[in-house]
């Protein structure tokens, strides 16, 4: 199968519209996340190397190495969620005649929702880096391209609530009570942490605006 980041941006839109089951909300959160990660860049290639913002140089420098990290791993994310959900549509064509055959479709069923699960949520865990990003960003990069770290901040805290939804979909599913456990325990944790993350990045970009984000 052709990877779906190597579509057009009009060919990802009229597949995410379309009737199929993916690319999905997953895929759409994670192309989102990568946007964020990009918006970050921007400021960061606007700031690094001129003179200045040389007092923060190395600093920005060094989180710039990591937007881009971010965002190569965000849009690889949309191909993978394609391909976990795959696996759990591929259960569906199982053989379910006999007891031991709809145990085993049943089992193969349960294994991938979790697989299912874990993708988004990684979205999700890299969308909170990209918060915490935008803090430092929002406070010393240029401030005539600020604005685009405010919006990096709305599309990760989009992507990242997108992610966590689809996590909290698929557990509903899996009946694996440790699992699910553990994994609310995840999502609950990663929420409070965005919480955090999103306020002090928007209080940053928001005094080096003068406007409220």
């Amino acid at each position: 199968m052709t990877a779906i980041t190597h579509s057009t941006l009009q060919e990802f839109l009229d597949a995410l519209a379309s009737g199929e089951s993916t690319p999905g909300g997953g895929g759409a959160a994670a192309l989102t996340g990568s946007q964020a990660a990009a918006l970050l860049s921007m400021v960061l290639n606007f700031t690094v190397g001129r003179k200045k913002y040389a007092a923060v140089e190395a600093e920005m420098q060094a989180i710039l190495a990591q937007t881009e990290e971010l965002r190569a791993e965000l849009l690889a994310l949309v191909d993978a969620d394609a391909a976990a959900f795959g696996v759990v549509v591929a259960t569906y064509s199982m053989p379910k005649s006999t007891d031991e055959e709809k145990a085993a479709r049943s089992a193969a069923l349960q294994e991938g929702m979790k697989g299912a699960a874990k993708v988004p949520f990684e979205v999700a865990e890299k969308c909170l880096e990209l918060l915490r990003l935008a803090e430092p960003v929002g406070m010393n990069g240029n401030p005539t391209v600020v604005s685009d770290a405010g919006t990096s901040l709305y599309l990760a805290q989009a992507a990242l609530n997108s992610g966590l939804l689809n996590v909290e979909i698929n557990l509903k599913y899996i009946k694996d009570a440790a699992f699910n456990e553990e994994w609310a325990g995840k999502v609950a944790d990663l929420r409070a942490a965005a919480a955090d993350a999103y306020t002090t990045a928007a209080a940053a970009c928001s005094a080096t605006l003068g406007v409220n984000v």
